[in-house]
């Protein structure tokens, strides 16, 4: 199903840069999968040990589930291991009615730099970003690309305004330009900009820029991805 868009802006989706870069975006998806298949190899081990602390740590479900908005508008179930307590909702909601400070943020940011829902062992999975292993089970099925726009909910749709072209006309990415330029210290207004920005100047290179650069800040850098 897709998401009722603006007919000029599904026109732009259609036929805007997409075709210009049609040979960009068939590599891109050849890449995708084989990188993704050999990082499933290669993090099997990892995936498997994370699996197992987080059945013993919180129980299940490990793995959850978020409903994110695709490449044209298409809604898809982005993986993640469950780094938030089983009655987060709950906490959320009294979190937000009892504190202005953390609702206003919420509002602005759509997201808690100190957020009481992730557990103990969550806070390292986000922190060494081993929380997205399960998402290159998405980039395999086509739903996500390893570099692109981080993926969006519905709720942050009017966020992007009359540039919500520029996100939908990609493949949502695990990594991209945002992870990779602090996200933590970063405002929503710029992680939109940053969005904008690559979808004018997407290529192959830019890509493997950012993916070179994704690996500096997990090694070096804590308020990257």
């Amino acid at each position: 199903m897709l998401y009722a868009f603006d007919s000029s802006i599904k026109d732009e989706i259609r036929i805007g840069k997409t075709r210009k870069y049609r040979a960009y975006f068939l590599i891109k998806r050849l890449s995708d999968i084989f990188a993704s298949i050999f990082a499933m190899l290669f993090f099997l081990p990892i995936f498997l040990i994370v699996f197992g602390f987080l059945l013993i740590h919180d129980g299940g479900p490990v793995i959850y589930r978020h409903r994110r908005i695709g490449r044209g508008g298409r809604p898809f179930d982005c993986f993640k291991f469950r780094t938030m307590r089983r009655d987060a909702d709950r906490v959320l909601a009294e979190l937000l009615s009892a504190d202005p400070c953390a609702r206003r943020e919420w509002e602005q940011q759509h997201k808690l730099r100190n957020d009481p829902r992730i557990h103990r062992l969550g806070r390292f999975l986000r922190m060494s970003s081993l929380d997205e292993l399960p998402q290159f089970f998405n980039v395999l099925r086509g739903e996500m690309s390893i570099v692109g726009p981080r993926p969006i909910v519905e709720a942050e749709i009017p966020r992007y305004g009359e540039r919500i072209y520029d996100y939908l006309s990609m493949t949502p990415g695990i990594t991209g330009l945002w992870q990779v330029s602090g996200r933590s210290d970063t405002s929503y207004q710029h992680r939109v900009d940053l969005d904008s920005r690559y979808r004018e100047t997407c290529s192959l290179l830019l890509d493997l820029k950012i993916i070179c650069r994704t690996v500096i800040v997990l090694l070096f850098e804590r308020n990257g991805c």
